[in-house]
């Protein structure tokens, strides 16, 4: 074997980087390398189409080893994770029983959602009756002026049991910011609040109580360096700030919770995370936090290395989220859960694909939770830790993404994450940002299957929709708004609002498309404008071809089309458009599917429609909504 290995290595001798770029240069037959195959990030770098070892020499992120500060490979040795289930508290008796259920079905963390108003002593110990905490995560979600009273009645309640407090985890999502980032509203006292809770909650070595929910940003449209960036000036601003209030540094670290969401750009999503790590450990190094106990982690010099270890807590994203073809949520959503157990995330949320729409039932809570039981369990994703270290491709954009997420928390650190909250800095670069998504949605350069691209046709949603939009039961008023709050819509919203608004009109607009001419083109210019016209629910009538113009003409209005398409070649258009358009005029809506040299032509005779891949989908579609009567 060792003979047949040499002779493989003799046989298949290395290729140097120049060579391959030679054949490369080669194979492109002059066109610009840079143009062609280096892909522009939003994240503000480039990513080249290939690298090698040589790319990795000199990077941090390659020479950590799992458990080791600075934490890149992950703050533990394996990769299990908590999987975790959220639950909307209404009855606490019943939520008590469903999160029971729930435990004998996998899930290793609960997630519990309550209104304000409800939090008291008596509901808390019905919620968790029964419920082992030293075998299952638990965590709660309140307004944030009942934050400290939930902590204190957990406190109490759990050391009414006989349990060792150390085996016990869980958080509490006390965020300081999030009647800011939600409603636009301040939260001046949050230093002392925060403090409060911290004080009392260090009862509980192992909960969490200062969240920094970054899931929020991601969810309102951030880019994956400013939900990077912005998280690490969050946390920074709490941990600065409750030092300087006497609390210790360590205590503090270990209070704060992560909670990231998953976008779907699977490579750099799991970059993310590995930067997430490395970037929080080196800022909670610089304040040197002491440890006051012997510990395996300890530095030399006395510094706490466990304070450093980030705890993340990952959720799917709802940003990209459909309500037309949504079961393609169930691809997003996997993907997502792909990124974040790879990365090594302390625990995840996969949300039910009907998340968007309706109150989430039985079976779409089942496959959210086995989404991450198969992951486990059928692809041992929990068995290797991070399996991409050494990836010359992810470690270079883990090295990457780190640098441009630090570049912005130095920016936003100068004067503090509150201050540029209330300068409205942060929300004002995240919306810009959530508007260019919107505008590479409207032009195709993002892509969500399903909504602006291969639509299901026949497919209705109105009467699926009900989602009541329910809050927390918070008393925070939005009206007294002081700041901007975060966008919240979803990235197909308005693709969903034009779709909706052909199924509400009563009628549905008949595509028809003429296709003539050219085989190969008309065929694929007609695939690309049924795709087109479907995503705005319109009625796709689709044809092998025609042998004239005419006799297309005359099945089109034989199927009563609002709008004809015209398919064919370029060369063939500036004898076929200029007819077609002749029998068409005054009647149906004309259009060319295409970008022909002849454009300019067929626009001095009176042809104004034409439908391409520069076309902006979404302002199209409106165009035609409008001329033909539907609001």
């Amino acid at each position: 074997m060792a003979n047949l290995k040499e002779k493989l290595f003799t046989d298949f001798p290395a290729i140097s980087t120049e060579e391959w770029m030679a054949k490369i240069t080669a194979d492109l037959k002059g066109a610009d390398f840079e143009k062609k195959l280096v892909w522009k990030t939003d994240e503000g770098f480039k990513v080249n189409p290939f690298y090698r070892n040589e790319n990795i020499e000199g990077l941090k992120t390659a020479d950590a080893l799992p458990g080791e500060f600075p934490y890149v490979r992950g703050t533990k040795k394996d990769n299990d994770w908590y999987v975790r289930q959220d639950i909307t508290v209404v009855d606490f008796k019943a939520a008590n029983a469903k999160a029971l259920e729930v435990l004998n079905k996998g899930i290793t963390s609960l997630g519990f959602i309550i209104k304000g108003d409800d939090v008291n002593e008596e509901n808390i110990k019905t919620l968790l009756k029964d419920i082992c905490p030293e075998a299952v995560e638990l965590n709660f979600s309140t307004c944030h002026r009942k934050s400290l009273e939930l902590v204190k009645i957990l406190v109490d309640n759990l050391k009414s049991k006989d349990v060792d407090l150390l085996k016990c985890f869980g958080s509490v999502n006390y965020d300081p910011f999030k009647t800011i980032l939600k409603k636009g509203v301040d939260n001046a006292e949050w230093v002392k609040q925060a403090a409060e809770i911290v004080t009392v909650a260090a009862a509980l070595p192992r909960f969490r109580v200062l969240n920094v929910n970054a899931n929020k940003l991601n969810n309102a449209g951030a880019y994956i360096y400013q939900e990077l960036g912005y998280a690490l000036a969050n946390g920074n601003e709490i941990l600065s700030k409750l030092v300087e209030a006497g609390l210790d540094t360590a205590l503090v670290a270990k209070k704060i919770k992560f909670n990231f969401g998953i976008g779907a750009n699977y490579f750099m999503e799991i970059a993310k995370f590995r930067a997430a790590r490395w970037l929080w450990a080196e800022i909670v190094d610089a304040y040197k936090p002491a440890c006051n106990h012997e510990c395996p982690n300890k530095a030399e010099d006395g510094i706490c290395r466990c304070a450093s270890k980030i705890y993340t807590h990952a959720e799917t994203s709802t940003y990209n989220m459909t309500v037309f073809d949504a079961h393609v949520n169930l691809l997003r959503s996997q993907t997502e859960a792909m990124s974040a157990s790879l990365a090594g995330v302390n625990s995840l949320t996969v949300l039910p694909f009907d998340e968007s729409f309706k109150d989430s039932d039985n079976f779409s809570e089942r496959i959210a939770r086995n989404q991450q039981l198969l992951l486990k369990e059928e692809c041992h994703f929990d068995k290797i830790s991070d399996p991409s270290a050494g990836s010359y491709y992810i470690e270079n954009l883990t090295a990457s993404i780190a640098d441009q997420a630090w570049k912005l928390f130095l920016e936003i650190d100068e004067n503090g994450f509150y201050e540029a909250l209330k300068a409205g800095t942060v929300q004002a670069a995240i919306k810009a940002s959530s508007d260019n998504r919107f505008k590479s949605l409207a032009t195709r350069r993002e892509i969500l299957l399903g909504t602006n691209q291969y639509p299901n046709f026949t497919e209705t949603a109105g009467t699926k929709i009900t989602k009541d939009g329910s809050g927390c039961g918070c008393s925070t008023d939005s009206a007294k708004a002081q700041f901007q709050p975060l966008p919240s819509t979803r990235l197909a919203t308005d693709f969903e609002k034009l779709r909706l608004a052909t199924e509400k009109s009563g009628r549905t607009p008949v595509v028809f498309m003429l296709t003539i001419g050219s085989l190969a083109m008309r065929l694929a210019r007609s695939q690309f404008s049924g795709n087109f016209f479907g995503c705005a629910g319109y009625k796709i009538i689709d044809n092998l071809g025609f042998q004239t113009v005419e006799e297309g003409v005359k099945a089109a209005r034989e199927k009563k089309a609002d709008i004809i398409v015209l398919c064919s070649s370029d060369d063939e258009y500036a004898t076929l458009a200029p007819e077609a358009y002749n029998l068409v005029k005054g009647k149906e809506q004309f259009v060319v599917a295409g970008a022909p040299a002849c454009t300019d032509d067929l626009k001095a005779i009176g042809i104004e429609n034409f439908v391409n891949v520069k076309s902006n989908v979404l302002e199209t579609l409106k165009k035609f909504n409008a001329v033909l009567g539907i609001n």
